[in-house]
């Protein structure tokens, strides 16, 4: 059994479900818009330049989801789900995984955005495993806007996939091949640590370093 980790947004989905999440707040009116939109963009804009504060954007992506009881949340969530990211699934997206899969990989996706909105991605693309973000809940399973643990971005993905082998009785280093997808020079430390990196739909500064280690690119929305 070899490893296939991804990454999420812009590597198997054509946007980023955590912007579009909130984007999808301010259509529907549930957030006030003009507030919202712009802590949103600005967020985003430090996410792209590589200057993000994981735990500062967490602290708001998760109190804007404690503000709704939870039947709303996921009303609201299949909305999202219907209207934004299952027109977005791209077949060429579920053939990479499905060939992966076929092949008897352990498969998982690797994302910084939270779970509660990343776990119904994942089914919809069939993975099982989910390793993201994880936000506390109460006892009546509303989000209390805090996060449990640390950030899933960055070296934290080495951190959290190193921690999810070891509860399956793996380690990273036990795999004779383990692949890494991910459009993103945020990933370089967990891209580092695999045996086959694959820059997929890489930014510019991915792009790059990829060419310098000779590690492959794959583009993968030309379907």
């Amino acid at each position: 059994m070899n490893l296939a980790l991804f990454d999420l947004d812009h590597t198997l989905l054509p946007l980023d479900s955590d912007y579009e999440w909130g984007q999808f707040l301010v259509r529907t009116g549930a957030v006030d818009a003009a507030e919202f939109d712009a802590r949103n963009k600005e967020f985003f804009a430090q996410y792209q330049a590589g200057t993000l504060d994981p735990v500062q954007y967490l602290e708001f992506a998760l109190g804007t989801l404690a503000r709704f009881p939870r039947p709303q949340l996921d009303a609201m969530h299949r909305q999202f789900m219907a209207e934004v990211i299952q027109p977005a699934i791209r077949p060429s997206a579920l053939a990479l995984l499905r060939r992966h899969q076929d092949a008897g990989d352990l498969t998982a996706i690797v994302t910084a955005t939270n779970q509660y909105v990343t776990a119904p991605i994942a089914r919809a693309l069939g993975v099982e495993h989910l390793i993201a973000a994880m936000p506390e809940t109460d006892a009546a399973g509303n989000l209390t806007g805090k996060l449990l643990g640390t950030p899933t971005q960055g070296a934290g993905k080495v951190t959290h996939t190193r921690a999810w082998l070891e509860k399956l009785g793996h380690t990273l280093e036990g795999f004779e091949r383990s692949h890494f997808y991910s459009d993103s020079h945020n990933d370089i430390p967990l891209l580092s640590v695999v045996t086959h990196p694959v820059a997929t739909n890489p930014n510019a500064t991915l792009k790059t370093h990829a060419a310098a280690h000779g590690w492959p690119s794959l583009d993968l929305f030309n379907d």
